[in-house]
């Protein structure tokens, strides 16, 4: 049985093993805001989605991670429609996310209908990395480009 929630202080021993791209003040903050879930597979945490705003006013997902032992089993795919609904009931239109052009995440991006926006190549001395590359998608019912 599959059960997504919001993350909860509860969670912050297995957020941590995965995400380790932030710190012990900003998951406090992502619990306080509301802004992750966690997905439970009967009952035991298998993976895990975070946002922020961008502009402050446009969802943008910073990390979807599903446990290697979970993979394949449609647990990225049930995080991000949950949030898109969650979105949407909020009143937003617009969501983000990203990912660098070197990794496969921008394939099931596309499979959800995310599209191609850009991207920004950070190439300072001690911060280069592969382009990163961002995705669209629409949720309110506005086309994007004459595109559905």
């Amino acid at each position: 049985m599959i059960e997504i929630r919001p993350v909860q202080m509860s969670d912050a021993a297995f957020w941590r093993r995965l995400d380790l791209h932030i710190s012990a003040g900003e998951f406090e903050r992502k619990v306080r805001d509301g802004r992750g879930y966690v997905l439970l597979e009967d009952g035991v945490p298998a993976a895990l989605m975070r946002y922020n705003l961008f502009w402050d006013n446009t969802p943008f997902c910073t990390l979807l991670y599903v446990e290697e032992r979970c993979r394949g089993r449609g647990h990225g795919g049930a995080l991000m429609r949950h949030w898109e609904a969650d979105m949407k009931a909020r009143g937003y239109g617009l969501l983000m996310t990203s990912t660098q052009v070197d990794e496969t995440a921008q394939h099931f991006y596309r499979k959800l209908g995310y599209r191609d926006a850009g991207g920004l190549l950070l190439d300072a001395p001690g911060y280069e990395q592969p382009m990163e590359l961002f995705l669209i998608k629409a949720i309110d019912g506005v086309a994007l480009g004459g595109v559905r």
